[in-house]
């Protein structure tokens, strides 16, 4: 059989709870198809033949790296007899995957995922149901399996939730998507401290299911509001929620994000989470995107949790930046003039 290509020298923790299951515990495979759920990037599935994989990542860095590195990858699950569901933090989405992948005629359901992302909540709710075929334990994780004997775990499919904002209408989301239970309170400071009329072309960098770009296309001005957003679940939401003919979609990951001409301002709430770990980079990462696609006068607005490191990268890539609001959680920052070549700074704060 075909082996995926080897992207570690030792075998990565769910590769090596795979080859457990497989060699030491006995787990068969049904023939078929094999559809795994949610992989990250740089992860490898050594023990399971490449010929039969089918990887659903609708994250735009991790299905491209994915891809890159030699898997058949796509943004919608396929039928298959056997599914791998690589839990994420959000246990709703989980289980949501369990059910779809039922749905879709999975005969062995296999269930991996570290103690953080809360694997044994999920074994314990499936045991609940259904008897478990074998559990393996191995680097702070586990992975466990069991045929789905005639359930179909229906009432765990993800269903979608209505947000009701007084201002801006209707927002549909679903688990597992930032801010899916309500409004996320930063992105409500940054929309509150907009101002009545923003540029003629705009770009809502990490839009999500369109809360922010919803709210400047209420302002005065915009011709064209451009909504990139990493993960194709939230962007098929942005595209029902916010039906503005001005606004066009990019599945795209916005570190690296371009446009043909630039646009006159940004707006963005950037993430600073990888899984549970926070990662700064990311939101400097987003900062420098915004510099890149500004024209000359361009403006940013930008709001982040207090504690992060942004101010300096917004001194450094910007000729001025002032604090338009502070709550002691968040911040909001307005930055002008993107640096293309070395000058002075100008600093401001509100």
């Amino acid at each position: 059989m075909t082996l995926a290509p080897a992207l570690f020298a030792e075998p990565a923790p769910r590769a090596a709870r795979l080859a457990i299951a497989l060699e030491a515990e006995g787990l068969v495979l049904p023939e078929g198809p094999i559809c795994i759920y949610r992989p990250r990037a740089g992860e490898r599935f050594a023990p399971l033949p490449t010929d039969r994989l089918h990887l659903v990542q609708g994250f735009r860095p991790d299905h491209d790296a994915l891809t890159g590195a030699g898997y058949t990858v796509g943004v919608a699950p396929v039928a298959a007899d056997c599914a791998l569901i690589c839990l994420p933090r959000a246990k709703a989405e989980g289980l949501g995957l369990i059910a779809e992948a039922i749905r879709l005629g999975a005969r062995l359901v296999l269930v991996d995922g570290q103690k953080t992302e809360g694997v044994e909540s999920v074994l314990r709710a499936v045991r609940a149901r259904v008897a478990v075929g074998g559990v393996v334990s191995k680097a702070h994780g586990k992975l466990f399996w069991f045929a789905p004997e005639g359930e179909t775990f229906a009432d765990w499919q993800m269903q979608e939730t209505t947000i009701n904002d007084p201002d801006l209408g209707p927002f549909q989301t679903v688990p597992g998507l930032f801010s899916s239970d309500g409004v996320d309170p930063a992105s409500q400071l940054l929309a509150r401290a907009l101002p009545e009329s923003l540029p003629a072309r705009m770009a809502d960098l990490g839009a999500g299911w369109g809360y922010l770009s919803a709210a400047c296309l209420s302002r005065a001005g915009i011709e064209a509001l451009h909504l990139v957003e990493a993960e194709s679940r939230a962007l098929d939401l942005a595209r029902r929620n916010v039906t503005d003919p001005r606004a066009e979609f990019h599945w795209a990951d916005a570190t690296s994000f371009t446009l043909p001409e630039p646009v006159g301002g940004v707006v963005m709430n950037p993430p600073f989470h990888t899984g549970r770990k926070a990662q700064p980079a990311l939101g400097l990462g987003f900062i420098g995107s915004a510099a890149r696609m500004l024209s000359g006068r361009g403006q940013l607005w930008l709001v982040a949790n207090r504690h992060l490191p942004y101010e300096a990268a917004l001194a450094e890539q910007f000729s001025t930046h002032s604090l338009l609001a502070d709550t002691g959680t968040f911040r909001v920052w307005h930055a002008t003039g993107p640096r293309k070549r070395p000058g002075k700074v100008t600093r401001h704060k509100g």
